[in-house]
């Protein structure tokens, strides 16, 4: 049985783990409203993207002026996977997640043969995949440095994947990052990159009878859009994640703060039934030598 210091000592300790993990929960509750604007201000721009590349690209068809990022090599040998994680911990299992659906993906696709590449956004997801797949890891991008994430960030990494892809490192590339909801609910999602796929939506679907004329032609829009397509589809999904990462934090602190609580009430209530014990001892012992006198 541990004695009233060794007690004392560790009800000082968890006080002290209980006020660091209710101003990291203040800091994620402060940090969140801010991260949850800018992912949900980024949603309508992307899909109006996508649905914008899907009706100019059902204007051009898959002829041979398609460019090679939206048309795609013709194979589905090489896989590159773009995980996005946080770049710290603390969040309860939200890099774990996301990593889980990646590292199912990866060996559905080795099961069928295919090659896998992946490239770690975030430094939590390499920690965790590199147990498993540290020889498929093909490049790592640190984002400690920066205290807001910002679309060049996103644009460096969409230059990365594109290069690549130019290079003919891979075929496809899907983006595996977790999709806000709420601060107790955050989804993993798998996005495909390239080959580009928009998905027109009803009313865009409605409006594809009309004619456009495109200036200089659809084929230029396209080899522009598209590498700008794939940052800003990646940005959106830093954007969700940063908003995630917050939520889990958030939730993941608050259950520590209470977790703290219960334990000290459980030591303190320890604590005061060993010091009664102890003080009852006490006076047995004077009151039995005052007998014995």
């Amino acid at each position: 049985m541990p004695s009233l210091k060794d007690l004392r000592n560790r009800i000082a300790s968890v006080k002290a783990t209980q006020k660091i993990t209710k101003a990291m929960q203040m800091v994620a509750a402060a940090k969140l409203r801010r991260a949850q604007e800018a992912a949900e201000a980024a949603r309508p721009y992307s899909q109006r993207m996508g649905d914008v590349l899907a009706n100019i690209g059902a204007a051009v068809g898959d002829g041979d002026d398609t460019p090679r990022l939206m048309s795609g090599t013709g194979k589905d040998d090489t896989h590159l996977l773009v995980v996005c994680t946080a770049e710290r911990g603390l969040c309860g299992g939200f890099n774990s997640q996301i990593a889980r659906m990646a590292r199912v993906h990866i060996k559905q696709l080795q099961s069928d043969g295919k090659t896998v590449k992946i490239l770690c956004v975030g430094k939590k997801g390499a920690d965790i995949l590199r147990r498993e797949f540290n020889s498929l890891i093909i490049d790592r991008v640190d984002l400690r440095e920066f205290k807001q994430i910002g679309f060049a960030n996103a644009d460096g990494i969409a230059t990365k994947v594109i290069d690549l892809f130019e290079e003919g490192g891979f075929d496809v590339c899907t983006l595996f990052y977790s999709e806000f909801k709420s601060v107790i609910s955050q989804i993993p999602t798998a996005q495909q990159l390239v080959p580009v796929r928009g998905d027109a939506s009803a009313d865009d679907a409605l409006a594809s009878s009309s004619v456009y004329e495109y200036e200089p032609d659809a084929v230029s829009i396209l080899d522009d859009l598209i590498p700008r397509n794939i940052a800003v589809q990646i940005f959106r999904a830093l954007l969700e994640n940063a908003a995630s990462e917050q939520g889990a934090r958030m939730s993941a602190m608050d259950s520590a703060t209470r977790n703290a609580g219960e334990m000290i009430d459980k030591l303190t209530m320890s604590y005061n039934r060993q010091r009664q014990a102890q003080i009852t001892k006490e006076l047995i012992e004077i009151i039995s030598g005052a007998e014995a006198l």
